[in-house]
């Protein structure tokens, strides 16, 4: 689902308003908690998970608050919360180990994988008569450069076409990174769904996540909550979708961040892809005006397209994220390769961004997250 974002704002705050950073490797995440804590109720966020990862390992899980507010219902780590679009990070995992594997190359036209012509496929028959899609590749794909829409129902006909010459223009799109899923599983004969489950969320110990509903996830889930308090269930996903449809737990995720940033389950080659400024973005802001729109700062951080991930630069050095979000879900994995360090954190409220800043501060220092072209703009929570 899009999400339109516009001014997320609870006060006239500022970054500096935050708490300082704890000391990596003497992390007090008892006063960590509390400023977590005190950061939801000003930002009146119902439910926050997160998990920090140092030296590659995961340090420290809290979850707090509800995952259902009017039957008070806790939300705890082992709570299944949307994982959104953070679900194209680990989808680019998957990606690396098939490169890895020698069944995929990144810089080969996806055409060579297919027994037939994209536009031969019902789902991508409004493409007929486009020939851009044969110059596509993977890494266009899953950076965000092959040209399409986030979502072909955006279009005022709802029809899928491209919009910028392949590999010239970042445009987010869902509809990229389900393209790949497409091409692996029509090209290469693999279900993606059940190839994440045997290849990354078994190996890591992640027993509740996955990309398409359980029935076991019932008894412990996340309901949604938009900006203005409204409660919206949690539904049951009904088909594996690469841009969005992972379900998780803070548990879990945090697991699959500190094999990230760490290079866990990759070749040192694959790993090093990720994290490569594949594509520099000129962008302002992640979403649309996605052509006209530009912000030269951007090259001043190396903010950049990698596998799965943004790519940026900021005091703590190389550094990578992915955010996840609809009307009723905000999360960020954020993760700086010094010192393997990460912050995963995931809210059932539409607006949880209103606490990111100051909490990625406190737990991890400044790493010059680029918050205002991930949100347009972002105005953190600060003291009460």
């Amino acid at each position: 689902m899009l999400r339109k974002f516009a001014s997320i704002a609870v006060s006239a705050a500022c970054l500096a308003a935050a708490s300082p950073a704890l000391s990596a490797g003497h992390a007090d995440y008892k006063a960590l908690d509390a400023e977590a804590a005190r950061l939801m109720a000003v930002g009146k966020i119902p439910g926050l998970a997160y998990a920090v990862i140092e030296d590659g390992k995961v340090v420290h899980v809290s979850a707090q608050g509800w995952r259902n507010v009017e039957k008070k219902l806790p939300l705890t780590p082992d709570t299944i919360m949307y994982g959104a679009s953070i679900t194209k990070a680990a989808f680019g995992q998957y990606v690396l180990m098939l490169v890895d594997d020698g069944k995929l190359n990144l810089d080969t036209p996806i055409k060579t994988y297919l027994p037939k012509p994209l536009p031969d496929y019902g789902a991508y028959k409004d493409l007929a008569g486009d020939p851009r899609w044969e110059t596509i590749t993977p890494r266009m794909l899953m950076t965000h450069t092959a040209g399409f829409p986030n979502f072909r129902w955006l279009n005022p006909d709802e029809k899928l076409d491209i919009k910028a010459e392949p590999g010239t223009r970042f445009i987010y799109s869902g509809e990229g990174v389900n393209l790949m899923q497409f091409v692996i599983e029509q090209g290469l004969g693999l279900k993606v769904g059940d190839e994440m489950n045997r290849r990354i969320f078994q190996p890591l110990g992640m027993t509740r996540s996955s990309l398409i509903w359980r029935d076991d996830f019932a008894a412990n889930l996340a309901d949604g909550y938009h900006d203005d308090g409204k409660f919206e269930e949690h539904d049951a996903r009904s088909s594996v979708k690469a841009a969005g449809s992972l379900d998780t737990t803070i548990s879990d995720l945090s697991k699959l961040a500190a094999a990230m940033v760490s290079g866990r389950g990759l070749s040192a080659r694959s790993a090093a892809e990720r994290t490569k400024p594949s594509f520099p973005i000129a962008n302002a802001h992640q979403f649309p005006p996605s052509l006209t729109d530009d912000n030269p700062g951007n090259a001043r951080i190396g903010l950049a397209a990698g596998i799965g991930v943004v790519v940026f630069d900021g005091p703590q050095g190389h550094g990578f994220f992915k955010g996840g979000h609809n009307d009723i879900t905000d999360n960020q994995l954020i993760c700086v390769e010094r010192g393997e360090r990460c912050l995963v954190m995931l809210t059932n409220s539409g607006v949880g961004a209103r606490i990111f800043p100051p909490l990625l501060k406190a737990a991890l220092g400044d790493v010059g997250m680029p918050w205002t072209w991930e949100y347009n703009p972002v105005r953190p929570v600060a003291a009460p």
